[in-house]
């Protein structure tokens, strides 16, 4: 197999993703509170074994997961790649105590894990987060705010990254497995855009011990960045997927709308913009398993190719959405279509682990970097 062709077992497994998001989990995502996470959800998708194959699968697999549910159900797609950040950390630079209590949750979905990276004054700018771990008898004391985090409040754990020797930019971030319950956390649910709970997160002197660290002290940037770097070109595969979604609603609705005597299709100026959605959408599909591949590899070039796929995935899915929506005109825009849905939900993945200029500037790094080591 390559990076630009999927098998057909690869291929049967995505229809059936596809089916049992429409069939057994959209319905699910229908019952879910906005702004609540969608524990029914969660254990659904533990039952059908999709959430243990988030700590079994490489990136490729897990691209494919996040296509193929986001084509039919955005919110089973979110749901389980949330999942999969907050615990990854801990399946990947965890111990074996850490693992053992936490990973047969999480993929049961009777535990729910979160990423918490952003705070008020470092988003893009990772490196520069102020979150304080002040040394203790015991370990450390956590001290500041978390923000913009997805499952916060309502998480059992944190993978929390803190600072622990000042001054020191990304040398000096160590990262924390964080139980929901540690006396000194609290949080506060933000109302956003987005139909899954986001919050703000206060840590007053909260107790960590060397019990609590993931991977080692003051390498917690590693962490993050190893998480994300696996996780950005699935960030693509859900745009992907979104963007086929909005693809293939306009392909039925143009083939059926009647407009100046035919079928809205028969407009070369429709045609055209159809013909350009599908052109993006499938080159954008190409560098996200592209990407994945390189990761799954190991390839030296990851960084660069995760970023590249990330920032032409969401972008790409942008437009498709809106040029969806233009096509089929004011019911597009009426509560409950699915392009409303889309509409709304297409715009995070240009700003979330790291925005589209943030993506731009990782892959102007490496360039330079490559032409620096020749």
């Amino acid at each position: 197999m390559t990076a630009f062709s999927l098998e057909p077992a690869q291929l049967a497994w995505c229809a059936e993703l596809r089916a049992l998001a429409a069939e057994r989990l959209r319905p699910l995502a229908g019952k879910g509170e906005p702004g609540r996470v969608n524990r029914a959800l969660l254990a659904e998708l533990g039952a059908l074994g999709l959430l243990p194959r988030l700590f079994t699968s490489g990136a490729l697999e897990l691209c494919l997961m996040r296509e193929s549910l986001a084509h039919a159900c955005t919110e089973a797609e979110t749901a389980l790649a949330l999942q999969g950040l907050g615990a990854h950390p801990v399946h990947a630079h965890g111990t074996d105590a850490q693992r053992a209590h936490w990973l047969p949750r999480v993929a049961a979905g009777t535990a729910v894990a979160a990423f918490a990276l952003t705070e008020p004054a470092a988003g893009s700018d990772a490196a520069a987060l102020s979150l304080t771990a002040t040394p203790a008898a015991d370990g450390w004391r956590l001290s500041g705010e978390k923000c913009w985090i997805s499952h916060a409040p309502e998480a059992d754990f944190y993978t929390v990254f803190a600072r622990t020797t000042p001054g020191a930019g990304a040398r000096g971030v160590t990262a924390f497995l964080v139980p929901a319950d540690r006396p000194g956390l609290t949080g506060t649910a933000l109302d956003m855009l987005s139909p899954h709970p986001i919050g703000a997160l206060a840590f007053d002197a909260v107790p960590v011990t060397a019990d609590d660290v993931l991977g080692e002290v003051d390498r917690g940037f590693r962490v993050a960045m190893d998480t994300l770097n696996l996780f950005r070109p699935s960030v693509g595969a859900f745009a992907v997927g979104m963007a086929q979604a909005a693809l293939d609603a306009t392909l039925g609705h143009t083939a059926r709308r009647d407009a100046f005597g035919g079928k809205l299709k028969d407009l070369q100026s429709v045609a055209h913009q159809v013909a350009e959605m599908a052109l993006r959408t499938e080159s954008a599909r190409l560098m996200v398993y592209a990407a994945a591949t390189a990761y799954d590899e190991g390839a030296p070039d990851v960084p660069r190719r995760s970023a590249m796929a990330k920032l032409l995935a969401t972008e790409t899915a942008q437009y498709v959405v809106d040029r969806a929506v233009q096509l089929h005109g004011a019911r597009a825009l009426q509560r409950g279509h699915l392009l409303e849905h889309l509409y709304r939900e297409v715009r995070a993945p240009r700003i979330y682990e790291g925005a589209s200029e943030v993506q731009r500037s990782i892959i102007a790094k490496e360039l330079y970097k490559n032409l620096e080591d020749r």
